[in-house]
């Protein structure tokens, strides 16, 4: 539970994929108390880890699940959906022309009134200002470089990226889940 909440709605399961990974780490996959059960009650899920809260109905009192892993392996995608989120962690959550990481907004390489796409080899994460200061114009009349070329990134790239940023919360029970597969220190 979130520190000073005694809300259920601040006790949600982390779900983690049939071979014990998350489904994915951003965002953190976590279903509500709610859908956990169900997914319990269906036997679609295992109970790894419990909360010390309940829900009772005139039957049955459940602890809440706080760490849950699906019975069906679920292949993840190969690469990540296109969205501002992901954009950002690709670029870690920096402006690829200053490195300022305030009012962040994304800008197309090649300007779409220039033709350019909206794609992830087209668009990088830009401040305000150094988007304004590209305007529609190319990146030489700009007389601007991205610090990282755009690439359409993979998952684990993603995950590597988001890893520098943790969630502002985590429960106990789920760091034997987390980040298990980072490299040992020596």
């Amino acid at each position: 539970m979130l520190p000073g909440s005694s809300s259920l709605e601040a006790s949600p399961a982390l779900v983690l994929n049939a071979d014990f990974r998350p489904l994915s780490y951003f965002p953190l996959s976590l279903w509500s108390w709610q859908t956990s059960i169900k997914a319990v009650f269906l036997e679609r899920v295992n109970i790894l880890s419990e909360y010390d809260r309940s829900v009772r109905s005139p039957s049955i009192e459940l602890k809440l699940p706080s760490v849950i892993s699906l019975k069906r392996y679920i292949k993840p995608a190969s690469h990540p959906a296109f969205t501002k989120f992901n954009l950002f962690l690709r670029d870690m959550f920096r402006c690829q022309y200053c490195g300022a990481s305030d009012v962040l907004t994304f800008d197309h390489v090649v300007p779409k009134a220039l033709g350019g796409r909206t794609t992830w080899s087209n668009v990088t994460t830009a401040c305000a200002s150094c988007n304004i200061r590209k305007g529609g114009r190319m990146l030489k009349a700009a007389r601007m470089t991205p610090r990282n070329a755009p690439i359409r990134p993979t998952n684990y790239q993603l995950m590597k990226n988001g890893r520098r940023f943790p969630p502002n919360f985590l429960h106990e029970s789920w760091r034997d889940y987390l980040y298990w597969d980072t490299e040992l220190e020596a």
